[in-house]
């Protein structure tokens, strides 16, 4: 079965709003072994969504919409696949009743009759977080799934109504899953080159880089006729990548590094101090989304000033004075002094230059990381290029991992 979805909205087109709706139904499908070929985005405008469905049922057996099923005047959805059709639109007592239940205490707008109006053979589609049900209509060997717009009323609709449907339609041909490798450490073009022909000779599992924020991903994505051997190909093919770029992966699917860090700290019951300069308190931020992660976080501190470094972190002013706040030396008696003064078995510290404006003749994008434990004092010198946010997001993030692979290597 090849699936298109059709996003229905000027928002869309605008960039108001992300389309998660064509990202959730696209995963979702993969799921059960439906391919989704196209994804085609229009705005309110019944012209142009005419020309778009002709366009996708010449192409596609499985066409799915969302969007445009609201009360209002640009919602045109339904109608609109009614007029390709050549259906009428007839009135669907479940969804009437629906619809008048919602507005049992107030005055419903007449506007909302045409909630109740569906293309003449639709089968309807529950909606239990809003006024707006979907339908299924089966025409001429095609399938149109009309969905709203919203993803809270959007998401449960699918699993509950559509994915069954679907399952019972769709040919026994397999399932789809996807495993996604999460990188940091290196570019995509170093990441493509070290597994280059493994990339070549794929055919399934296939092999998909993508960049992230200062991360690559690699979704390893197999067929199969079912989930068991489509996971054992998955793990297979992840095997052989991590056999030579193991030591950057530091998770997998929804892992972030942020929580890959603060699990290894909890697991292995270590306690961390952070002195923060140019990431200005965002490595804290991070961590401290991870759950639980005060049983190892101690204290953290941002020292941005030179004073600050000195006062609180009791660097030696000769330090600083001879080779610069930002430096081997500075980033290394940060993490000293922050570890000394919390008394924890890790002190982690960054001093770099975020911009725009370059210090101590010192390029913008520079950055330190210092590590101190009793296993070993190690320092790591970066050099990004950005603006002011990406520098403090990359030094961030960076330091995480510097981190993650101190933890691997000494503790």
């Amino acid at each position: 079965m090849k699936g298109e979805i059709i996003s229905v909205g000027t928002e869309l087109l605008l960039g108001q709003i992300c389309n998660t709706d064509a990202q959730f139904i696209s995963q979702e499908s993969a799921e059960i072994g439906i391919d989704i070929y196209f994804h085609t985005a229009v705005g309110d405008n019944r012209y142009r969504l005419l020309d778009v469905l002709k366009i996708a049922s010449e192409r596609s057996d499985l066409i799915i919409t969302t969007g445009g099923l609201g009360p209002t005047e640009d919602d045109l959805t339904k109608e609109t696949i009614a007029q390709f059709l050549n259906l009428p639109m007839v009135e669907y007592e479940q969804a009437k009743s629906r619809v008048i239940e919602h507005f049992h205490s107030r005055e419903m707008p007449s506007s909302n009759k045409k909630q109740w109006l569906f293309p003449e053979g639709s089968k309807l589609i529950p909606n239990r977080n809003g006024t707006a049900s979907g339908c299924i209509i089966e025409r001429d060997s095609k399938i149109f799934i009309v969905l709203p717009g919203p993803p809270n009323e959007l998401q449960p609709m699918f699993k509950e109504t559509v994915e069954p449907y679907l399952l019972s339609k769709k040919d026994k041909s397999g399932v789809i899953k996807s495993r996604v490798l999460k990188i940091f450490g290196l570019s995509e073009s170093k990441t493509e080159e070290m597994i280059k022909d493994l990339i070549e000779r794929q055919t399934n599992p296939t092999i998909a880089p993508l960049v992230g924020k200062g991360e690559v991903t690699l979704r390893i994505t197999a067929k199969a006729s079912d989930n068991n051997e489509a996971l054992e190909m998955i793990e297979e093919t992840e095997k052989m990548i991590r056999d030579r770029i193991g030591e950057y992966i530091y998770g997998i699917d929804n892992d972030t590094l942020p929580l890959a860090v603060g699990t290894m700290l909890i697991n292995k019951n270590i306690t961390i101090s952070i002195a923060e300069s140019c990431t200005g308190g965002n490595i804290t931020n991070l961590l401290t989304d991870v759950s639980g992660i005060s049983r190892s976080l101690i204290l953290s501190e941002v020292t941005y000033s030179i004073d600050a470094k000195i006062k609180e972190l009791g660097i030696c002013p000769d330090v600083i004075e001879q080779f610069g706040a930002v430096s081997h030396e500075t980033a290394m008696a940060m993490a000293k002094g922050i570890r000394k003064k919390a008394m924890s078995d890790i002190g982690l510290s960054v001093t770099g230059i975020a911009g725009p404006d370059s210090v101590e003749d010192k390029p913008v994008g520079l950055f330190y990381i210092g590590i101190s434990s009793l296993y070993g004092d190690k320092t790591y010198e970066f050099n990004s290029k950005g603006n002011r946010l990406w520098i403090k997001n990359f030094a961030s993030l960076a330091a995480l991992n510097e981190l993650r692979k101190y933890l691997i290597k000494y503790m």
